[in-house]
């Protein structure tokens, strides 16, 4: 009613391009707002994978690991051992994920991830507790984010991350199919910029 009134007020002239206008907002308006409502359920679906690491994980053996970060203490200690090097528990009824690096040891690191809001998930944070004394603060990079595949990347909004401090600046943690295998990569920044990628090998434990 208020449209067609609006019509009526203005010069007969206009009318084709004042349709054309409205049409393009409405239109706008509708691909925004299913925006919207694809990045929402795209989120919650990846906070969902990574509950499915969920429970108890061992190194692989030596053979299956790359880099250096388990060729020394404390990961070293973990290869060939039947020991929890990394686990994951779905806490605070569902809302939460805690993972544990190296449990029990003296470089033990955690990271809690989470919906920004769990009943309107449109973003996945976490933070990680790091050796370093440090705490970055993350965000799910969408772009590099598929199935089986999660992609955390310092927000950048926050100081440390832009800052010349050593910290993780992305974790990315990729599940096999049968999900018994899992490869997480630490990749550290300093003075701003890439210094390594801290990767481990991880297989479920039965």
């Amino acid at each position: 009613m208020v449209y067609i009134r609006y019509l009526a007020s203005i010069p007969h002239s206009w009318e084709g391009l004042v349709i054309k206008i409205l049409r393009y907002i409405s239109i706008s308006s509708l691909v925004l707002a299913l925006s919207s409502v694809s990045a929402g359920t795209n989120s919650l679906n990846n906070y969902k994978t990574l509950t499915l690491p969920d429970g108890d994980w061992m190194l692989s053996p030596v053979d299956e690991q790359e880099g250096g970060a388990t060729k020394k203490a404390p990961a070293a200690e973990f290869i060939g051992t039947d020991k929890t090097a990394i686990s994951f528990k779905v806490i605070g009824k569902g809302s939460t994920i805690q993972e544990n690096l190296l449990p029990g040891t003296g470089k033990e690191m955690a990271t809690m991830y989470h919906c920004n809001d769990f009943k309107d998930c449109s973003q996945v944070q976490a933070t990680h507790y790091c050796a370093k004394q440090n705490q970055p603060e993350l965000i799910l990079d969408t772009y590099n984010t598929t199935g089986s595949v999660i992609v955390m990347t310092c927000d950048m909004n926050t100081s440390l991350c832009n800052s010349v401090e050593g910290h993780v600046h992305t974790i990315k943690h990729k599940l096999s199919k049968d999900n018994n295998h899992l490869m997480t990569t630490y990749t550290i920044y300093k003075n701003g910029k890439f210094e390594k990628d801290s990767i481990y090998h991880f297989d479920r434990k039965k």
